[in-house]
This record gives structure tokens, C-alpha cells and sequence, in this order.
């Protein structure tokens, strides 16, 4: 591999930023990024993951360069359950958000359980992880694997790649508040209900989870003998699930995501017990998210501060600024200014346009879903 010199690596960065900047949206950030990032940072195989910021658990859309379909389960488990080196979860609240296994390890990567099962049975020879975050959220992360034969990765490239870590997830956060598509109805379908054995495999699903699969975007997946392919963050999900279930982990396993046809989605899995309150398999619902599971992130789209956030649920209420004022203890005018600056960030000009905007678009079909029309004779 050949390394970039001083200049080169100062044109590259410049370019990459710009690049980050104006990627239309994930998928074309993270296959942009990847081919400018090759040039600074040379890697023989790499995935780009998105994260939901609320619980770090990857989401879609994923992104996999140079890898086999199959192997991301052996990856999550021993991320989940044995691994004891540059976990992700550690990584996001780290002061630099990107670590290099063999560095890590004092040249040792036997000591990661990834490496043993995952990495070197499929010839790496190094792992350089950057977890992609800003306001001290998770959004993405990334895996950057070399092959035996080529050098580890240094102390300068990690800090590299961590340098882009808030440029990436500041625009991965962007993307909350866009249209993928035109946001359209489809056909209404229930709650999806999918359930994997203890070793990962589905064993039974619902016929609406079949439709949901069905709608779901394109992205790195495994067939199965039920004629349906399970994405890879769902296989990530399951395993999380359990990974809670044996206190391996902490949190609700729960991520957000948008179909192909815009529509937000929620995943949420849980472990089964059996009637001695041993563990069993594991439950995966897919579902409509309701409004109050998508606004926080539109809301974090924005960028909105803390307070902002604050007065932009009280008119989502209703709520006129003079009470708004009395209730958060501020100054009618102080409460009017919060107010023009949250318009300048969403870009609306009015309340109802705000609230529209934020608590209606993104849903607007699953609402019509749930309405019923009566008319008098």
C-alpha cells in the first residue's frame, strides 16, 4: 500500500470535508467517503454502519466493501459477549472516538475475540474502528480492515480518521429531517413479528413482517429457508437483545429507521424465557413508529439547543408565548427570539408550519392509516 504524502494528505482532507459536506444523503456519504478516505487511510475491506443515537445500535442504512455475506453474526456475538478490546460502546465515550486493534493491543490482536474468530479465519490482519459522533451521540461507525501482508495501521492514521468523526455524524444527523423519497402511502401493515433461535436463526414470522422486509432499502442481508432475507442490523438487534438479557449489556434494544418508501420504522427485540426462566429464543417486532419516537431525532436534526427544544414542544402544544414565557421563567421577548431562531433552523416561517413540519410530514401516512371517516346521512 502506498502512503500519501504531507501534501497529499492536506488536499485530501480538505477535499473530504467538502465531499462529507454535500453528500446527498447516507448511502452516498458513506460510498463518497469511503473511495477519498482510501487515498489517506488505505484499507482492503471496510463497513460503514449508521447507529441510532439514542441506544448506539446500528440501524440502516449499511454500507459492506470486500466482505462475504455471512460473517456478521460471529461479529456481533463476540462484540456483544466476549470481546474485551475497542468495543464500540467504549470507543463512543472515549476522548478519541477511533482506535487500531493492533496498536490497541501492544501488537497482541490475539487478545480480541473478533480477531480470533472473525478477523484472521477471513485473513485480516488489522482493525481500525472510528465511532462517528457529535454532541456526544453515536450516529455511525466504521470498520477499516487490512489484509496479512500490509502494514497496521499507525497512531497518525487513527487520528486522522477520527478527525472526520464529527463532520460524518453531523451530517448523518442531517438526514433525519430529509425526504429520502417522496413520502407516500402503502398499504397498511400490522406489527411484523420475527423469531430467532438462540444460535440466530429465524424459526418463525408473521405475514406481516414479510411485507415490512419486503419494503425495507437495500442493504448487506442473509437468505433464509423461509424465503425472506434478514438485513444485518436486525441480526445485530437479536443478539443485543440477548447480550441484555445475560447483563452484558445495558439498555432498551430499540433502533429507528425509514423504509424505501420513507415511512419511519421502529425495531425492538426482547429475549424469551422458557418456563424454568431459562433463556430461549428471541422476539424481533417491527413496527410504524409512532410520532413520539421520531421527533426527538428531527428535532436533533435541527440542531436545536436545549432550550430550543423546549419551546418547540410547547408550541407544539399550543401554547402562546406569553405562557411559554411564564412557564420556563423567561421574558416574553427572550421566549420571541428563541422563537426566530428555531424558524431560521427549520426553515419555516410560521408555528403551524413548524409543527407541521416537524410532528406531521414525517408520519402523515401512517396517519391516514389510523383514521377513520364517518359521514351523516
Amino acid at each position: 500500500m502506498t502512503q500519501p504524502t504531507p501534501s497529499e494528505i492536506q488536499h485530501q482532507h480538505r477535499a473530504l470535508l467538502d465531499l462529507i459536506s454535500d453528500a446527498p444523503d447516507a448511502q452516498a456519504l458513506f460510498a463518497r467517503s469511503s473511495a477519498r478516505l482510501r487515498r489517506l487511510i488505505p484499507f482492503d475491506a471496510a463497513v460503514w454502519r449508521a447507529t441510532d443515537p439514542a441506544t448506539g445500535l446500528v440501524t440502516a442504512p449499511i454500507r459492506t466493501e470486500n466482505l462475504d455475506e455471512g460473517g456478521c453474526g460471529t461479529y456481533w456475538r463476540h462484540e456483544l459477549f466476549t470481546e474485551e478490546v475497542n468495543r464500540f460502546q467504549d470507543l463512543a465515550r472515549e476522548p478519541v472516538p477511533a482506535a487500531a486493534l493492533r496498536e490497541s493491543t501492544g501488537g497482541r490482536p490475539e487478545r480480541s475475540s473478533v480477531y480470533r474468530d472473525f478477523m484472521r479465519p477471513n485473513g485480516f490482519h488489522d482493525e481500525l474502528r472510528v465511532v462517528l459522533r457529535v454532541g456526544g451521540r453515536p450516529h455511525g461507525h466504521v470498520s477499516f480492515l487490512r489484509e496479512r501482508g500490509h502494514k497496521p495501521f499507525s497512531a497518525a492514521e487513527t487520528l486522522l480518521a477520527a478527525g472526520f468523526s464529527v463532520p460524518m455524524a453531523t451530517r448523518l444527523r442531517r438526514t433525519y429531517a430529509e425526504s429520502l423519497v417522496e413520502v407516500r402511502e402503502g398499504a397498511s401493515f400490522g406489527p411484523g413479528l420475527l423469531l430467532f433461535d438462540d444460535a440466530g436463526s429465524l424459526v418463525s414470522l408473521n405475514d406481516d413482517a414479510r411485507h415490512h422486509l419486503a419494503d425495507l432499502m437495500d442493504g448487506p442481508s442473509t437468505g433464509t429457508s423461509w424465503g425472506v432475507r434478514i438485513p444485518e442490523w436486525m441480526h445485530s438487534t437479536a443478539v443485543h437483545a440477548r447480550a441484555v438479557a445475560k447483563e452484558r449489556a445495558n439498555g432498551t434494544t430499540q433502533i429507528r429507521l425509514r423504509d424505501r418508501a420513507g415511512r419511519w420504522l421502529v425495531c425492538h427485540a426482547s429475549c424469551m424465557r422458557d418456563t424454568e426462566g431459562g433463556l430461549g429464543g428471541v422476539a424481533v417486532v417491527i413496527e410504524h413508529a409512532k410520532p413520539s419516537q421520531v421527533t426527538p431525532l428531527l428535532l436533533e436534526a435541527y440542531e436545536l439547543s436545549r432550550r430550543e427544544l423546549g419551546i418547540t414542544q410547547h408550541i407544539a402544544r399550543g401554547l402562546p408565548t406569553g405562557e411559554i414565557a411564564e412557564i420556563l421563567h423567561l421574558s416574553p421577548h427572550t421566549v420571541r427570539d428563541h422563537v426566530k431562531a428555531i424558524f431560521e433552523k427549520t426553515g419555516v416561517t410560521s408555528r403551524g408550519e413548524l409543527v407541521g413540519k416537524l410532528f406531521t410530514e414525517h408520519y402523515a401516512p401512517l396517519g391516514q392509516e389510523g383514521t377513520v371517516r364517518v359521514f351523516d346521512e
